[in-house]
């Protein structure tokens, strides 16, 4: 037997192993992973460590960036390494409109709503005789050390890695009920039920379920659940997901914004790794899903980090220069989402973007040692073609344009700290549409929410679903013209 000494947040541990073994499924082991927003292929740095002992010789990616990698390195005997400090401080959406009427609560005593995001997990504590909302508590996805996408997740998933994605994602929901319920000084006993939402993939990945029907055509999943399961050795609810690429966390959303109870045309958008888009008109609910990738998360950005301390929050242009805040007021350590648009859109400004994208080979300097590079805008423009090309394409088959939307809905963490005008300059959202939309903060983990507190709501999540018509994106000719056409920041 051999010893792995782990630091981290000034503490030490140590965990026995037969040599030889890959640092990443060590430090999984020791419930401690890294993001790998490259699907640890060596390729983002992401998961730097300092590494001492009986190591592997550096691989090729990790000479190339003169670091050690914990997805690249295999431990051969004793070892010691030290982690980055876990983000102190990180802020993740748990706020959002919660509109209950005298509706039924679900039997128990205490109820746990949780909106498992890709990248970020969020729940809230009920109270569910009094209907009080006892504590909130987020954090971050840990399969995101598997794979920054559910792309990824389903292809680790394929190649045996499903029962470690489920424990993943298990234990941290057990770690956030642990933690709510000891915020709110009641005994995890009593926490009878949860209500989990997601997208699909992630609904798929919790219950364990191959997910093989969503990796291959016709794309059609198995299950859309909408029924009762055991977790956590807990009674727990999945809500209804509409298809394989528009999961239940959009279904809660909806119900969330009350979209479909209205006379109008509205849009949801729900802006995260998986951008998901709602349109409701004339009675039909058309959605779609796209791949806007982890660029809004902060991740797959060369400074780009979750929304910490000392992360650029803010961006705007003050005399002709750039001006820049950063949360707590902190010195700067990287970027995340919603500073990264408004970074984008003041450099569209200033001149310091061309329309096609192209900036100075070395990058532009933000504040501190942060900076913008070249690969970092391609990421938006990826991301933003993505979204604005999924909702032009709704706007399409409903044979509207944007000015006939009467309230955009902006849902998801992501979204809540989002500059609207920012996002409409770099053609993220139509610019007609800042000044109707509304921010919902978590829709999904709120319509969960609801769910939990009135189960005469069940009702109007399968009516949802009833009138939602999916409008694929994969293929269609139209798609690929107009995300291509979204790639430009303006006219060229």
């Amino acid at each position: 037997m051999s010893t792995l000494t782990i630091y981290q947040n000034g503490t030490s541990r140590r965990l026995e192993f037969v040599p030889p073994q890959p640092l990443d499924a060590l430090l999984q082991q020791a419930n401690c992973p890294l993001q790998h927003p490259c699907g640890g292929r060596g390729q983002c740095g992401k998961c730097a460590v300092e590494l001492r002992g009986k190591v592997s010789e550096p691989s090729a990616q990790e000479r190339l960036r003169g670091l050690r990698l914990s997805c690249q390195a295999v431990i051969l005997g004793d070892a010691v390494v030290t982690l980055p400090d876990t983000e102190n401080g990180l802020q993740i959406e748990t706020n959002g409109r919660v509109c209950v009427s005298s509706g039924t609560p679900m039997a128990g005593r205490l109820g746990l709503s949780v909106d498992i995001g890709t990248t970020t997990l969020a729940v809230r504590l009920y109270d569910l005789k009094s209907g009080s909302l006892l504590a909130a508590c987020s954090a971050l996805n840990p399969q995101t050390s598997v794979a920054a996408d559910v792309m990824g997740r389903i292809d680790a998933a394929l190649h045996g890695q499903l029962p470690l994605l489920q424990q993943q994602i298990l234990r941290a929901v057990d770690a956030l009920l642990q933690e709510a319920c000891q915020k709110a000084g009641r005994p995890a006993s009593e926490a009878d039920i949860l209500l989990l939402t997601g997208n699909t993939t992630m609904l798929y990945l919790l219950t364990g379920r191959d997910p093989v029907s969503l990796a291959r055509a016709p794309f059609q999943a198995d299950t859309l659940f909408g029924a009762d399961t055991v977790l956590l050795d807990r009674r727990a609810y999945l809500p209804l997901c509409m298809n394989a690429f528009v999961g239940a966390d959009i279904t809660c959303a909806v119900l969330a914004s009350r979209m479909c109870t209205r006379n109008e045309t509205a849009l949801l958008c729900d802006i995260g790794t998986n951008g998901e888009i709602a349109l409701w008109h004339s009675g039909t609910l058309y959605v779609t899903s796209t791949a806007a990738g982890p660029a809004f998360e902060g991740a797959g950005i060369s400074c780009g980090c979750g929304s910490v301390q000392g992360a650029i929050d803010r961006v705007h242009v003050g005399q002709g220069q750039l001006c820049i805040h950063t949360i707590a007021d902190a010195p700067p350590v990287g970027i995340c989402g919603s500073g990264l648009i408004d970074a984008v859109a003041a450099l569209l400004a200033l001149d310091e973007i061309s329309p096609t994208g192209a900036i100075a080979p070395a990058g532009i300097p933000l504040g501190g040692s942060v900076r913008l590079l070249p690969a970092d805008i391609r990421a938006v423009q990826l991301a933003k073609a993505a979204i604005a090309a999924g909702i032009a394409l709704l706007l399409h088959h409903a044979q509207i344009d944007a000015d006939a939307v009467s309230r955009l809905y902006v849902a998801g963490g992501f979204g809540s700290h989002l500059d609207l005008q920012s996002a409409a300059t770099i053609g993220l959202l139509p610019q007609a549409l800042v000044h109707r939309a509304v921010v919902l903060g978590n829709a999904a983990l709120a319509g969960a929410s609801e769910l939990l507190l009135d189960q005469t709501l069940l009702a109007d999540t399968q009516a949802i679903v009833r009138r939602s018509q999916h409008v694929p994106l994969a293929g269609d000719p139209l798609f690929n013209d107009t995300y291509i056409e979204n790639m430009l920041f303006g006219d060229v």
